[in-house]
């Protein structure tokens, strides 16, 4: 009965992390807005920012979509100029999509204003609650393994 017992607070806190995290990224999403693009675009360009030049098909699995889908995303991000499509140094034959500089400086802006607005969240709560915070993010990220 040990192992139920523990479980039940883990799923707990499970619980209210994930609703957490919805929530809170619901409220940025108004950021988002800034940018002009739709949650899709925004997030396929950040993964191009962040993982560096991809095929379609490696940008297809990381947004967990079928190619024609991220084929439309990405012809969208291109007429904006925010990503371009280049061939492969050492295959020629294969193409890859990367961020250009204007959809680098678009997502870093917009990743800013995302920060800027959880700062001002945190700023108001007390010192002690602020390390709380502090401690819980530093978990959560050795949980991405």
């Amino acid at each position: 009965m040990k192992l139920a017992s523990r479980q039940a607070p883990a799923r707990t806190i499970a619980d209210r992390l994930h609703s957490a995290a919805i929530h809170l990224l619901r409220r940025l999403r108004v950021e988002d807005k800034a940018m002009g693009l739709t949650a899709p675009r925004a997030s396929a360009l950040s993964v191009l920012v962040f993982r560096g030049p991809l095929t379609m098909s490696q940008l297809a699995e990381a947004e967990q979509v079928r190619r024609p889908t991220i084929t439309r995303l990405v012809d969208g991000l291109e007429r904006r100029g925010l990503v371009r499509r280049v061939s492969d140094a050492e295959d020629g034959r294969v193409q890859l999509v990367e961020a250009t500089a204007a959809g680098k400086r678009l997502l870093h802006k917009g990743r800013s204003r995302r920060v800027d607005r959880v700062m001002n969240d945190i700023g108001h709560l007390p010192v002690e609650d602020q390390q709380v915070l502090a401690r819980a993010a530093q978990l959560m990220e050795a949980l991405r393994g």
